[in-house]
């Protein structure tokens, strides 16, 4: 997905929550500040083939790990990550803001699993905290807001959705998924409110790619 096709869902959501666009370029231009000259990874460097199992962290998803044992890669979003591990799993992405679980992001860049690491408005301090501590080779730099190399944008808005966008970015022939709740009535309203837009936006990419 090309930055232009994707700005239009990335205005709305900027009216929607109210966020400041200004934000979220500070935060992507600090995280390119951390990552230039450390050689981190691009789009073209992660193989995402075959069936891709897209794992979110709904407590259902360590119930629905069959579905990840089953596909060809996995990429998960967030705490998913760390679930698939401790079942098992092997991780061959993940995808974070850096709000949750960054040792297991850590460790992943560490063994060589690219990290997708997202900057937005409010998480300049865990990108200066975090970031430095992984191996950057094994980064991927990711932005909401316009893409200022080294940092892409692949489209998405939350850990989930965003990792379906990555994955079809990066060839996936075929999504499956596994820990996805868009209903869950424990989260906070405005993670509601985020979750609606996930599941808008993987419509969107659903009737990009003609699957369901």
């Amino acid at each position: 997905m090309q930055y232009d096709e994707w700005k239009p869902a990335y205005e709305a959501i900027l009216a929607d929550f109210g966020y400041d666009r200004a934000g979220d370029e500070r935060a992507r231009d600090r995280l390119a500040e951390v990552a230039i000259g450390n050689d981190p990874l691009s789009l073209d460097r992660i193989d995402l083939s075959g069936t891709v199992a897209v794992c979110g962290a709904a407590p259902t998803l360590s119930r629905e790990l069959d579905v990840a044992r089953q596909a060809d890669r996995v990429v998960a979003a967030s705490n998913a990550a760390a679930v698939c591990l401790d079942n098992g799993v092997d991780v061959d992405c993940m995808v974070t803001d850096l709000d949750k679980t960054p040792t297991t992001a850590r460790r992943l860049s560490e063994l060589g699993t690219p990290v997708a690491a997202h900057a937005h408005g409010d998480n300049i301090g865990a990108i200066e905290k975090h970031v430095p501590r992984f191996e950057i080779g094994s980064v991927l730099p990711t932005t909401q807001a316009a893409p200022a190399p080294p940092v892409v944008n692949p489209g998405g808005f939350t850990d989930g959705d965003r990792a379906a966008f990555l994955a079809d970015r990066c060839g996936a022939d075929r999504l499956v998924f596994a820990g996805w709740a868009f209903d869950d009535p424990s989260v906070t309203r405005e993670k509601a409110k985020k979750l609606r837009w996930a599941e808008r936006l993987l419509r969107w990419l659903e009737g990009r790619r003609g699957e369901r």
